[in-house]
């Protein structure tokens, strides 16, 4: 028998293809909100020509990559697990003959797939536009900004998983989501660089899968850092908040037995 998993993937690019006036209106969103943010970092370079190592053009590429990773990466609005486990629907998701947890991270990477053609490409290709974009000076960036971005995603989707498992002890997840949806985008380096976070903050966030979901990526396109570095941290954070999450569905799927009789 095949593996699903393959299928999953094209289902789920599929399925998010469908809906392409939703994909417009986000996108139409993003790049406004793109505007606001360049706005806001070029008036604070304008005090300073450089603020820890970002002039105008690494800002304004840090703002409209976010802007196109933001829906590559969703940061939010992934609850579907955490609704079919207060409606018990899961109960079908469990008896399928797959891995229920990489079931979703395929059809979660199908997902993505769609989005950098419908969300990253077109935000970039405006903000490039309008602004001084900064492009990677050597080609095997691009390669290692894929793989990040790649990464990003299962990073993602773990902290997503384990937010949506919670329903199983929670019922309603919604509290959960919201303090995540406050906390994440500042925290993650999507609203401001973290380079401009003080010090003790910066050393506390890199014992945190937090920076892998925007900052890692944005800074190997910006060729800051050293790249193999960041990239084997993102894979750590990947494996380990999947390991977690098995765990976690394991308890979980449990607990829902004991639940239902």
């Amino acid at each position: 028998m095949l593996s699903p998993y393959p299928q999953l993937v094209i289902a789920g690019f599929r399925r998010h293809s469908t809906y392409r006036q939703a994909a417009l209106a986000g996108l139409t969103t993003n790049i406004v909100f793109g505007l606001l943010r360049a706005a806001v970092l070029l008036a604070v370079l304008a005090q300073r020509p450089v603020v820890a190592g970002y002039d105008v053009a690494a800002a304004v590429t840090f703002v409209w990559l976010g802007q196109g990773l933001l829906t590559v990466v969703l940061l939010w609005g992934d609850t579907e697990l955490a609704t079919r486990i207060r409606t018990g629907d899961v109960v079908i998701d469990l008896g399928r003959p797959w891995d229920l947890q990489a079931a979703l991270l395929a059809g979660d990477l199908g997902r993505a797939g769609f989005a950098v053609l419908a969300r990253l490409v077109p935000p970039m290709a405006f903000g490039a536009a309008l602004f001084p974009i900064r492009w990677p000076e050597r080609p095997a960036t691009w390669a290692l900004f894929a793989v990040a971005a790649m990464l990003a995603v299962v990073v993602s989707f773990g902290i997503r998983f384990l937010l949506n498992a919670s329903a199983f002890w929670l019922l309603d997840a919604r509290g959960v989501f919201a303090v995540w949806g406050v906390v994440g985008g500042v925290l993650s380096g999507l609203v401001i660089p973290l380079a401009w976070f003080p010090e003790w903050a910066r050393t506390a966030l890199a014992f945190t899968p937090a920076p892998s979901l925007f900052q890692t990526p944005i800074d190997v396109f910006l060729e800051r850092g050293e790249p193999v570095g960041a990239l084997a941290g993102q894979a750590f954070w990947a494996v380990l908040l999947l390991g977690v999450g098995r765990v976690v569905l394991h308890r979980g799927s449990r607990r829902l037995v004991v639940q239902g009789g």
